[in-house]
């Protein structure tokens, strides 16, 4: 998808060269075999983009382009494609990173502080496919991000117009230097009720404190999250269990689509920020989750015995 004129970047509104920022970004096409664990959802075939950060061939993007792949190929700017490595995957920030397995002809771009941006500041979303396939965009707003399958930022980027072919991408502040990787699609809304497509980005200061442990373990070096499997929805100041991963904690212990979740070990909830925090609160994967549910009308407790949700996938494929 060719991405329209008025949202095309030009170089004489950047101080950087906007080509040598084009030329950091890869396209990334995995393989996925049909019985992993994360097939059903996002599918055996995935796209989309990654950016060179260090020179000897090592891409970040978004972790689920790459989650549970057999095969990875990498393409330059120039049209050269070369085979990929996962060489690891956060599951909290979302962050994954590629090792390429042949030469890549790339620039590598710096990396800066999210931590600096703010709204309305002027952003370039770089796709792989250069000028034509990139997006001069604007922070709309720096936030909490929720997410339903379990995830959760603290200072989520929003930034508009969206790019058509997101995950992955490159945000590019305004001194050449990469602030976040893309991720998602959004509706936000603005001052005023208005509605405006754009897209939700992770911030690129989550990758400082895990990147040597990405490099060296495939993981952070820490314990996982408690995972439950179970997929919530805000409704009215409640969460509501909006489905559940079959053979899953929550599904194995009896939770019902359509239960309210009131309590998590006994603190009330009122969002899926509140959910998440109160179940990570209580220790690492493996521990018992006591969540109080309203079904029908009637108020009962259920133990949930918690996995990590690495547990669940498929590793990387050996080179």
């Amino acid at each position: 998808m060719v991405i329209k004129t008025q949202h095309k970047p030009r170089q004489k509104d950047y101080s950087f060269d906007l080509q040598k920022v084009f030329n950091s970004i890869v396209s990334v096409q995995s393989n996925i075999p049909g019985d992993a664990f994360t097939a059903p959802v996002l599918g055996t075939e995935r796209g989309g983009n990654g950016i060179v950060i260090k020179d000897n061939g090592i891409v970040l993007t978004i972790g689920y382009l790459v989650t549970e792949a057999e095969t990875i190929w990498l393409t330059d700017h120039t049209g050269a494609a070369v085979q990929g490595h996962v060489l690891g995957y956060d599951q909290e920030s979302g962050l994954g990173l590629i090792q390429a397995l042949g030469k890549l002809n790339a620039e590598v771009v710096p990396i800066g502080r999210s931590s600096s941006l703010k709204e309305a500041d002027k952003v370039v979303v770089a796709g792989f496919g250069g000028h034509k396939n990139s997006v001069s965009a604007e922070v709309i707003a720096v936030r909490e991000f929720a997410g339903y399958w379990e995830y959760l930022l603290d200072e989520a980027i929003f930034t508009s117009p969206a790019h058509p072919n997101w995950g992955g991408t490159g945000l590019i502040g305004g001194d050449g230097e990469l602030l976040g990787v893309g991720s998602l699609f959004i509706q936000h809304e603005t001052v005023g009720d208005e509605i405006v497509d754009g897209n939700m980005v992770v911030p690129i200061d989550l990758l400082a404190p895990i990147i040597d442990d990405l490099l060296t373990m495939g993981k952070p070096n820490k314990k996982a999250r408690p995972w439950l499997g179970l997929f919530g929805a805000e409704s009215e100041g409640a969460v509501v269990v909006a489905a559940l991963t079959e053979g899953g904690p929550a599904h194995e212990a009896d939770v019902e689509v359509g239960d309210i979740v009131r309590a998590v070990a006994g603190n009330e909830i009122g969002s899926l920020a509140d959910f998440f925090r109160n179940i990570w609160s209580i220790g690492p994967a493996g521990v018992e989750v006591p969540l109080l549910i309203e079904r029908q009308g009637e108020v009962v407790e259920i133990y949930i015995s918690s996995v990590a949700r690495s547990d669940m996938l498929k590793g990387p494929r050996l080179h």
